[in-house]
């Protein structure tokens, strides 16, 4: 006979050989020794974890005379026609390749006639998920009013996509991911059956790849085997993998920590050389961070996880870094991982990764560590850090609550952009200022009164995003936008599309594009404040000359008469304020 994988030679054919779902496998003999046998079961889980091998081993035992404690016997007629697949009573259907109404259908017609050789006639259904609608409602139907002698199963690794009202009409058994302890035991019991030798370092790699599919794990083992010649060594399984030695990764984390960029680089294409691939080599250092992260929490259980495969190395790594800087390389790896889905050129992100995890720690206090002082030390140590951190934040807040004169005049000439909360997105100040300079009550009116249908041409992600904006202050060439929520103003700051279709759009409500600039609601009032008295005199000076043109006007107007007093009486700065932004969202106040 020829060569036959592992996993087919090692399928369960009885329950207690069904690793790491006790709980499942105790519940179904139970049913089946108190006849408490349902019409319909689901079964779900991730793959390789036993939900096909479970569905044949009942259908075995349902039918099976001669059961031992629930357990099918193996030997009479009945399970070796279900072991060979020959009896007709039992059915296996891919709803994969056959998801359509009429597969369905001929199932519903079918299931009426009774079982030929066997007491019950068993439907496993596999990837049910992949069943049409049609298909789902044409199975409903069987599943409300089904024969006495049929017993559907139905298997499926993404439950979500099943209707309620088939899930509400079977029995649901959640199958878990393996353990890999367990995965381990098993790979060994069967090598030692075998009798192949094999390294233990070898199956704890390969137990932890298998990521808790028991068929996973021995489809890795049989590749190792092939290609170590029926040796299963360390070496072969870090091949077959693509992982990278635990050794190389520690020596790679301590170069980030020590700021090595060089080293860490050279380590990085060597590891590329050797022919590792880059996503998996991500996987692992973002696997190893979170094993830092989980031994400063608790060593025992990462003891469990790596299957006792933590080294002193590993232990003295875990003390130079700090949770903060964890946090932070796990969102770059994040980043990089999603990064190399789309490119051929992985060795360049993965260099411009290295270069950002060696300067982390320079941008953020809480990731300086001491290598020479106890680890209480280092927590002194950041706490000061900390509160100095904290002072020096106070200072220069209290600092922009009280500018000098000085710089009063500074900000006028060139004014700075203000950060917005969280510290990513700035207000540009340097687009905000000459909107203001010209923003008029009436063209901001103008914009009010198009809001509405210019909201109403945006997509529905970008009306989420525009739906906390309000236009507070406009000019003949320019539109400031103002957000309810900092997030939110970081997203439309970021996102160019957005600002292109606002500005097209606009140029077909009002034939004019004027810039668009965003700002924070926040701190919209502190940007008009500043602006209003940076700009004092300019306003001042701007509104003499406008009314020197207002009064020779009205002398030509009246061919000589005499002067008439002026009717307002309101300071130039507040008349400037009530152009810009309307009387009714002033505070006047006399000082």
């Amino acid at each position: 006979m020829s060569y036959q994988a592992l996993y087919r030679v090692w399928r369960p054919q009885r329950f207690d050989e069904i690793i790491g779902q006790s709980i499942i496998t105790q519940t179904l003999k139970n049913a089946i020794l108190t006849k408490q046998i349902s019409h319909a079961y689901l079964f779900t889980g991730p793959r390789g974890t036993g939900k096909t091998s479970a569905a044949k081993i009942f259908a075995k035992a349902v039918n099976c005379h001669h059961l031992e404690n629930g357990e099918p016997c193996n030997k009479c007629e009945t399970c070796r026609a279900i072991n060979d697949g020959s009896l007709n009573d039992v059915i296996e259907i891919d709803a994969a390749s056959n998801n359509g109404v009429e597969e369905i259908r001929d199932i519903r017609d079918k299931v009426k006639y009774a079982p030929t050789k066997a007491d019950y006639k068993v439907y496993i259904i596999d990837e049910v998920h992949m069943l049409s609608t049609g298909a789902f409602n044409a199975l409903l139907k069987t599943l409300e009013e089904p024969p006495a002698n049929v017993i559907f199963i139905l298997a499926t690794t993404e439950p979500h996509k099943i209707p309620a009202t088939i899930i509400s009409r079977t029995q649901k058994f959640d199958f878990k991911r393996i353990r890999p302890e367990d995965i381990l035991e098993r790979m060994a019991f069967i090598l030692k059956q075998k009798k192949i030798n094999y390294d233990d370092r070898a199956l704890k790699l390969i137990a932890k790849a298998a990521e808790g599919g028991m068929r996973d794990a021995l489809s890795i083992l049989d590749q190792a085997m092939s290609y170590g010649d029926d040796q299963v060594t360390y070496e072969n399984a870090l091949q077959v993998t693509g992982s990278v030695n635990n050794d190389l990764l520690t020596t790679y984390l301590e170069q980030i920590i020590q700021k090595d960029t060089k080293s860490a680089l050279i380590t990085v294409q060597n590891i590329l050389e050797n022919g590792k691939d880059a996503s998996r080599f991500v996987e692992d250092i973002t696997s190893y961070c979170q094993d830092i992260l989980l031994y400063q929490q608790d060593p025992q259980i990462v003891e469990q996880m790596e299957l006792g495969m933590v080294d002193d190395k590993f232990k003295k790594l875990s003390g130079q870094i700090s949770d903060e800087a964890i946090y932070q390389m796990i969102n770059e790896l994040n980043d990089i991982a999603n990064s190399l889905r789309y490119t051929a050129h992985p060795d360049v992100y993965l260099q411009v990764l290295t270069v950002k995890l060696t300067h982390l720690q320079s941008n953020h206090v809480a990731t300086t560590v001491n290598p020479g002082v106890s680890a209480d030390e280092n927590d002194k140590i950041k706490a000061l850090t900390e509160k100095v951190d904290d002072l020096q934040k106070e200072i220069e807040r209290l600092r922009t609550a009280t500018p000098t004169e000085e710089t009063e005049s500074q900000s006028s000439s060139a004014p700075k952009p203000i950060e917005a909360k969280g510290g990513r997105v700035h207000v540009e100040l340097a687009k905000v200022y000459p909107i203001l300079g010209k923003a008029t009550r009436k063209d901001l009116t103008e914009i009010q009164q198009v809001w509405p249908d210019l909201m109403n041409q945006l997509s529905v992600k970008q009306k989420a995003v525009m739906g906390v904006s309000t236009p507070v202050a406009a000019s003949s060439d320019g539109v400031i936008v103002s957000f309810k929520f900092s997030f939110i103003f970081q997203q439309a700051q970021a996102s160019q599309e957005l600002s292109d279709t606002l500005e097209n759009n606009l140029d077909r409500l009002i034939g004019k594009v004027p810039q668009i600039v965003f700002v924070p609601e926040d701190q919209w009032p502190k940007i008009r404040q500043d602006y209003l008295a940076s700009h004092k005199d300019e306003l001042k000076n701007r509104h003499e000359t406008s009314q020197q043109g207002q009064e020779t006007s009205s002398d030509e107007d009246n061919d000589g008469e005499g002067e008439k007093p002026p009717t307002d009486g309101a300071k130039p700065i507040v008349k400037k304020a009530e152009e810009l932004f309307g009387k009714e969202i002033l505070d006047i106040r006399n000082d």
